[in-house]
């Protein structure tokens, strides 16, 4: 059961990470004042986590560019991650990584967000942190379908949008698909 409720504070968390080619304790009040992007993924060295991974990671700076930063999350040491990364992506690894990625190995994270399995591993989610520490978005994903960037990206765009104007979002159609670019 999932204990995060969207416009309450989410989750501390404090663990060792693998950021920029070092290791580094993350917590979320390292983040704060700025929105972040958390995505669980169901571990490392798995077939289908190494895309999604690399599909942010390409597209980190644009999220950056905005105030935003993105974590990824799961229940491997921080170990475990940066070996991940000395594999290249054409053998199941990430290769150079532009994300930070957050090691769960007690998985006190994943459990305090409501993902965690019963196999040790949490499911596929992402969750938006606003500036002020406040989850703003939850989705929980059945671990084959992978999260989308656009989507993430365009949820933040809307969140801003909704914190500097008070007002209410429209929804994102194919004819104005630059909304919130």
């Amino acid at each position: 059961m999932c204990e995060v409720r969207i416009h309450y504070p989410a989750p501390n968390f404090s663990s060792m990470g693998f950021v920029n080619g070092q290791f580094q304790n993350l917590t979320l009040q390292d983040y704060r004042g700025k929105y972040i992007a958390l995505l669980f993924y169901n571990g490392d060295f798995l077939n289908a986590c190494p895309a999604e991974l690399i599909a942010f990671s390409d597209r980190a700076t644009e999220f950056r560019e905005v105030g935003c930063q993105i974590i990824a999350c799961s229940t491997d040491s921080h170990f475990a991650h940066e070996a991940w990364t000395q594999w290249q992506p054409r053998f199941g690894g990430l290769g150079e990584i532009d994300i930070a990625l957050l090691g769960d190995k007690s998985t006190e994270i994943a459990r305090q967000y409501g993902v965690l399995l019963e196999t040790g591993h949490s499911e596929r989610a992402l969750f938006i942190i606003d500036r002020n520490g406040l989850v703003r978005q939850i989705t929980i994903n059945d671990s084959k379908v992978r999260l989308s960037v656009d989507e993430a990206l365009r949820l933040i765009h809307a969140f801003q949008f909704t914190d500097e104007f008070g007002l209410k979002c429209p929804p994102q159609t194919k004819s104005n698909k630059s909304s919130f670019s």
